[in-house]
């Protein structure tokens, strides 16, 4: 099924991580699932595999790259989108649950061409180095504050355990939740 009523082309990049060329060569052959999404403030109707996972659909089929593979495991954070404005490992969760929901990806952040106040709070605190897993955090950070505005610093803490920064930017990423908390 064509994607309808959406901007994205189907992507034509091959998958890039072996995990998931792995996978792809497991998929159930000729059979999908049509559902209907909202992506990204936008509507969404596809056709995705029973066991593909939301970021294989997100990365391989609509090539947004921003959501990527740490561990495959829920573990580390950085393939987290907003299912809901609530913070998902894309790893995790299938394409079909996808259906009836709102996902934001980092993609989706920004408006007009402008940054996310997130995006721009972590720019101000260079809570980034090597940017593995700065979308992750992002969309952690991101629905924290819509589901907590003024998180105290144990909050934010404990909220964004879930996400790992093998490079230490943590001290800069909790500057930017107290900025954006005091606002």
């Amino acid at each position: 099924m064509p994607l309808a009523g959406f901007a994205y082309e189907t992507c034509r990049s091959n998958p890039t991580s072996s995990s998931r060329r792995f996978r792809r060569k497991r998929r159930i052959a000729n059979v999908k699932i049509n559902i209907s999404t909202t992506l990204n403030d936008r509507t969404l109707e596809v056709s995705v595999y029973p066991n593909q996972t939301l970021l294989e659909f997100l990365r391989d089929d609509l090539c947004l790259k921003g959501s990527v593979e740490g561990c495959g495991v829920g573990v580390c954070g950085s393939c987290t989108v907003l299912v809901d404005n609530r913070p998902v490992s894309s790893c995790l969760m299938l394409a079909t649950d996808a259906a009836g929901k709102r996902i934001t990806t980092i993609e989706g952040l920004g408006r007009n061409g402008a940054l996310d106040p997130v995006q721009e709070a972590f720019l101000k605190h260079q809570a980034f180095q090597c940017g593995y897993c700065t979308p992750g955090m992002i969309m952690a950070v991101k629905g924290l504050l819509l589901n907590n505005p003024h998180p105290t610093e144990s909050q934010a803490r404990d909220y964004l355990s879930g996400n790992l920064c093998r490079c230490g930017t943590y001290v800069e990423v909790l500057a930017a939740v107290q900025e954006l908390a005091g606002r």
